[in-house]
């Protein structure tokens, strides 16, 4: 009959046959299944991207609210708006006046929450080509240490188009882009572009003199893009795939000296 030191001896022999099995096994093989959903996230970005290339890709979209208050025809190229017919109504005194302007492609309007999600998941991607498929993981720190770098990069980048990017009316007044519209618009007036989630907004904004400060009231329009869709659900997938390979992980974290070859000793926080 086994004593209760045969027993634990037992034990933790086949504790460490698992997690050298998971180390060898389970991690490349969770990390190529997430490597594979980055890479074709990779894919739908309109940009240059980890050997795929979209960024000469147009769409065109149409962004309007009723009574045509406002309405707004852009062509995205890239990461870019290269080309928009805007026209929107503006209160002037007790009349209505309808005012256009465009972007042309000689000043493109850049989408930088574009750039920097792909940015993101570009890096996400090198922590896991860094390692290779042959790599010898020797602890559950290491691997943990690997998956907190993608894990980051990931929530980052899914944190890039779905958080906007906002500026101030002040800002918007005095940018680039408001200089580059053609015919320029009233001083009072000004607008502006960013992603939400998986919409394009497009944002008029009058300032209108609310008891001697100047306050913007702003007409908002959205459209929904279908790629940034997509994008949103492959980081989100990524995200997940991520996170189970970290619990698999943080099961054998428990022994603080749990490596390759070694004996497990006192337990420790994942």
């Amino acid at each position: 009959m086994m004593n209760t030191v045969d027993y634990e001896k037992e034990e933790a022999s086949n504790l460490q046959k698992e997690f050298e099995w998971v180390l060898n096994q389970e991690v490349h093989k969770g990390l190529d299944q997430i490597h594979q959903i980055l890479v074709e996230c990779a894919r739908r970005f309109p940009v240059a991207l980890y050997g795929h290339d979209n960024s000469q890709r147009q769409d065109k979209f149409i962004l309007s609210v009723p009574a045509d208050q406002l309405k707004c025809v852009v062509t995205l190229t890239g990461d870019s708006i290269t080309h928009a017919d805007i026209s929107f109504k503006v209160a002037r005194q007790t009349t209505s006046t309808m005012v256009r302007t465009t972007i042309q492609s000689e000043h493109p309007w850049k989408l930088q929450q574009v750039q920097d999600a792909a940015n993101h998941l570009q890096q996400a991607i090198y922590h896991i080509d860094d390692v290779g498929k042959h790599y010898n993981f020797k602890s559950s720190d290491e691997v943990l240490h690997i998956l907190g770098n993608i894990l980051g990069s990931l929530q980052r980048g899914r944190t890039s188009l779905i958080v906007p990017k906002k500026k101030s009316i002040y800002d918007l007044l005095k940018s680039r882009n408001m200089t580059a519209l053609s015919p320029p618009l009233a001083e009072d007036l000004a607008i502006s572009f960013y992603i939400q989630s998986h919409k394009l907004v497009f944002v008029m904004y009058q300032l209108m003199n609310n008891q001697g400060v100047m306050t913007p009231d702003p007409t908002p329009a959205e459209c929904s893009v279908p790629w940034l869709n997509e994008v949103l659900v492959l980081f989100t997938v990524g995200l997940q795939l991520c996170q189970q390979l970290k619990d698999k992980i943080c099961v054998f974290s428990q022994y603080k000296d749990f490596t390759v070859g070694s004996r497990p000793s006192s337990p420790s926080q994942c």
